[in-house]
């Protein structure tokens, strides 16, 4: 009895990229693109409706980030893997993918076979993660236990956090809202609720509060 093929959903804002591994999985056998995607929300209803058992994500979407729609198919189907597929090596993409759910993170410039063999390795229930970064992200990941140890970080929701981490970088939030993919007043909104939240009046005030509990937990 043959072996059911790995079903796999594409998702990537240029078709020609989607083509590229489309051609590379099917000269692969054992997999088969059951779907395409283009955009976030569209990755997101595709997942539901044909149940791929691993989904290969673009980290950078036009309409949003691979990282969220990663986190909503993830909720809604958790034995779905996701490989992230990007051209950059960023440290605080790959935190944020393993965080949404991810099972690897891979560069495009990959080589085929290793991308296939990636795709099997998650389908399988491994995970990927080049040892040259496990360092920092377990660090990362440290660093985020003790947030939530404290009770007005603990108030922030997600996206805060991840402009609240910006802020504290010294980015504008024009700069802000580029990296996010947010409109400038947004970002100002959210920077109100932040502050609002830490119970401080100043960018730079929640700026040393997130410096003091990432780098001394006991701090009051």
């Amino acid at each position: 009895m043959a072996e059911t093929p790995i079903r796999v959903m594409l998702v990537d804002d240029h078709e020609i990229v989607r083509q590229g591994i489309r051609a590379v999985i099917e000269a692969a056998g054992g997999l088969t693109v059951v779907a395409e995607a283009s955009g976030v929300a569209e990755a997101i209803e595709r997942a539901k409706s044909t149940l791929p058992d691993v989904v290969v994500m673009d980290v950078r979407l036009a309409d949003g980030s691979g990282i969220e729609a990663t986190r909503e198919i993830r909720a809604a189907r958790p034995e779905t893997r996701v490989v992230m597929l990007t051209s950059f090596a960023d440290d605080e993409a790959l935190f944020a993918s393993i965080m949404a759910g991810a099972a690897g993170y891979v560069l495009k410039q990959v080589r085929s076979n290793d991308l296939v063999r990636s795709i099997r390795a998650v389908a399988e229930g491994q995970s990927l993660l080049d040892p040259a970064v496990t360092g920092a992200v377990l660090e990362r990941l440290r660093k985020g236990k003790q947030l939530m140890m404290d009770p007005k970080l603990a108030r922030l929701s997600p996206q805060e956090e991840r402009i609240l981490s910006l802020v504290a970088d010294g980015k504008t939030n024009k700069e802000i809202g580029k990296d996010l993919k947010l409109a400038e007043k947004t970002v100002k909104n959210y920077v109100s609720a932040i502050l609002s939240k830490l119970e401080v009046s100043r960018r730079a005030e929640a700026a040393a509060y997130l410096a003091r509990r990432t780098t001394d937990p006991g701090a009051s």
